[in-house]
């Protein structure tokens, strides 16, 4: 009887908590790749470490500048100035710069507001009231069943909107996301709001710097929960390339069956 004839012994085949072992080990592996693909799309469409600096250096540049020599002209320039820069670092360097570019006309808004009134403290109010009606967005559309933070990060996800009607648990953690964006943002405005009218230009200015980056920090990690979560997205770029490569097979067929029988 030769090896291969012979029956396998038990210790010989692989045992049932071996099994269930690499089976944890995929799964487990499977869900540290997802979450680090959620990750880094998070990165990618928040800006990351980068998008933060440029968010909150004009306006720390405003207040600290507004702070030493209480002159609006002189901060509300440097603030400009500064986010101008920054934009010219990214063309420079050829990077993306949508978040620059936001962060320009949001400072830009805020000094012609400035500017007019002559109060330094309607340099951020063009950005309350974006954060507001960003947080009444993101709330509005939560409710009626297209998640805002889904419309983000769909395409970064290269889902689209396949989340909507073919993947209901992203659903789901793109409407738990919006609702803590929206939540978070609204909390924001309810400590801002106040303290625009109550204290002085200095104060709010470190107060309002101050909550820049940890509400944003914690909307994003929350969304980075709800997402690493739930099932992964559906690749419909994937799906459609493959679509067109079965077209082009198909034809190619065709085409050969033409050659093969011309006379059909």
């Amino acid at each position: 009887m030769t090896s291969l004839d012979k029956p396998t012994s038990e210790t010989d085949q692989p045992h049932p908590t071996d099994r269930q072992s690499a089976g944890g080990r995929h799964a487990a592996q499977q869900d540290a790749d997802s979450k680090a693909v959620t990750e880094a799309a998070l990165f990618e469409a928040f800006g990351g470490v980068r998008g933060m600096v440029e968010t909150v250096l004009p306006g720390l540049l405003f207040v600290t500048i507004f702070t030493i020599n209480k002159d609006l002209h002189v901060s509300a320039i440097a603030a400009l100035a500064v986010s101008l820069a920054l934009v010219a670092v990214r063309l420079i360097r050829r990077d993306t710069v949508k978040h620059a570019f936001s962060g320009v006309f949001g400072v830009a808004f805020g000094v012609v507001f400035a500017m007019m009134t002559g109060n330094a403290k309607d340099f951020y109010l063009p950005g309350m009231l974006y954060t507001l009606g960003l947080a009444t967005a993101y709330l509005v559309t939560a409710a009626a069943g297209v998640p805002l933070i889904g419309l983000i990060l769909g395409p970064v996800f290269k889902e689209n909107l396949s989340w909507r009607t073919r993947n209901p648990g992203r659903k789901k953690a793109y409407t738990k996301a919006s609702y803590a964006w929206g939540l978070i943002l609204l909390a924001k405005c309810a400590i801002l709001f106040p303290l625009y009218w109550w204290a002085d230009t200095t104060q709010f200015g470190w107060v309002l710097v101050a909550l820049k980056i940890p509400p944003f920090l914690l909307a994003v990690y929350l969304t980075w929960v709800f997402l690493a979560k739930a099932p992964p997205p559906i690749d419909v770029f994937a799906e459609m390339e493959a679509e067109e490569q079965a077209e082009k097979d198909r034809k190619a067929e065709q085409a050969a069956a033409a050659l093969r029988n011309p006379e059909a």
